[in-house]
């Protein structure tokens, strides 16, 4: 299942018939197996990689770092609840260390993403503070690297 899991992770464009051959295995084989995957949640989604710097789409992705108040009942899983149901949001992540969440969030422009913050976010009870940062280029994501011959020269000689 790994191998298989793995294969996916990289390629999810691959036939069953292409993963069969790279797992000895038969087409029937893999096709039950990824049925089985998806059928119990493991296998959440299929997704491309996309550089949105070649597109003419205009967007900005903040990472907000978010120290919370665990809730009574439900503690972390019922402000990530609620927070994951904002649309701009495309993460949230429960962190070790300095502060509670991770959430990477998507927006037109960095008024968007500040007045997301400001209005709707900061004002939820659990919250206690947040620190938001801007990503201003993207080198790696999800395993492909995004690096092109256009880099940044600035510092060299």
């Amino acid at each position: 299942m790994d191998k298989l899991l793995n294969l996916l992770d990289r390629n999810a464009r691959l036939s069953n018939a292409q993963l069969a051959a790279m797992l000895g295995r038969t087409e029937a084989e893999v096709e039950a197996q990824i049925a089985e995957l998806e059928k119990n949640g493991v296998i959440r989604a299929y997704k491309a990689v996309i550089d949105w710097d070649k597109t003419n789409r205009e967007y900005v992705t903040a990472i907000i770092e978010l120290h919370v108040t665990p809730k009574k009942d439900s503690g972390f899983e019922g402000i990530a609840e609620e927070i994951m149901k904002f649309r701009e949001v495309e993460s949230i992540s429960l962190m070790s260390g300095g502060y509670d969440f991770s959430i990477v969030v998507n927006a037109r422009t960095f008024r968007d993403v500040a007045e997301f913050v400001a209005k709707r976010l900061s004002p939820l009870d659990s919250v206690v503070s947040t620190a938001t940062h801007f990503v201003l280029r993207r080198y790696k994501e999800n395993n492909v690297i995004f690096l092109d011959d256009d880099r940044d020269e600035r510092g060299e000689l």
